[in-house]
């Protein structure tokens, strides 16, 4: 048992598994294995001793020189070329590592492969069975229709994966200028939530242009970045990348609200 969120979890190791894919174009050998470490007071650099669940993913790819290694988990570094996706997604994978209280260590020669580690803390097995869910009162209505914004795919189908298992109807798109193009075209969306960092259009663009067009819509800002000073003073709200399903629940219930005649959402006024 791990202390991680299961959906980030399969995200992260999605996006290691896309990584390696794509570093063997000619093809080759992904290997997945998990084992238990004990790190001791002379350990891994940024863990604190203890147990350890560590999921290592190998390729047998092209492999990364130094230079490349050392900026691998910078937020918008890659290596893959136009149209092959806007990062290599390590600086997410970290993040949720660290998160989890572990951390995501690289290994990598070239011509040979690459070798990521995601060491994650041990968490206590449940011992007692778990009662039946009782329904959250902070919880947005389950029929909310929502627009998630990303041009990554993978990014966006993790949260629609969450949006989805919290019960709402969730429409894609993969760009600014698409994601206008559904708003002009259906008038039931209640949320959108976009990414930042988009080319021809960012999240903070985007929302610049709902606001006029919709001032009513609620928007949330999915961004890596903690501090955007350029979100100071826009009427949104910002959600921290990684995010967990528990947070994003939280997000949406303090943004909108069940409607009693028609169950359905509604921007808090």
């Amino acid at each position: 048992a791990v202390n991680a969120d299961p959906n980030q979890l399969e995200l992260v190791l999605l996006n290691l598994m896309v990584n390696a894919r794509d570093a063997m174009p000619d093809g080759g050998t992904i290997s997945i294995s998990a084992c238990v470490e004990t790190v001791g007071e002379r350990g891994v650099p940024g863990l604190k001793p203890g147990p350890y669940v560590c999921i290592r993913l190998t390729d047998t790819g092209r492999g990364m020189d130094a230079a490349t290694l050392a900026r691998a988990c910078e937020p918008f570094f890659t290596t893959k070329g136009v149209g092959k996706g806007t990062g290599l997604g390590l600086s997410m994978a970290h993040g949720f590592a660290v998160q989890s209280g572990g951390t995501l260590r690289l290994a990598s020669r070239v011509n040979v492969g690459t070798t990521a580690e995601l060491w994650l803390a041990e968490g206590k097995r449940a011992v007692q069975e778990i009662p039946a869910a009782k329904p959250r009162p902070s919880a947005p209505p389950s029929n909310c229709t929502i627009l998630v914004v990303d041009d990554d795919f993978l990014v966006a189908a993790g949260t629609v994966a969450m949006l989805e298992d919290l019960g709402h109807t969730v429409l894609v798109a993969s760009s600014g200028e698409s994601a206008l193009r559904i708003l002009s075209e259906k008038d039931e969306i209640d949320v959108v939530i976009t990414d930042q960092s988009m080319p021809g259009m960012t999240g903070l663009q985007l929302a610049q242009h709902i606001r006029e067009r919709c001032p009513g819509m609620a928007v949330v800002l999915a961004t890596g970045h903690t501090d955007l000073a350029e979100a100071r003073g826009v009427d949104l709200t910002v959600l921290v990348k990684p995010f967990c399903q528990k947070r994003l629940g939280e997000t949406l219930a303090a943004l909108i609200k069940p409607n009693r005649d028609t169950d359905t959402c509604r921007p808090l006024p």
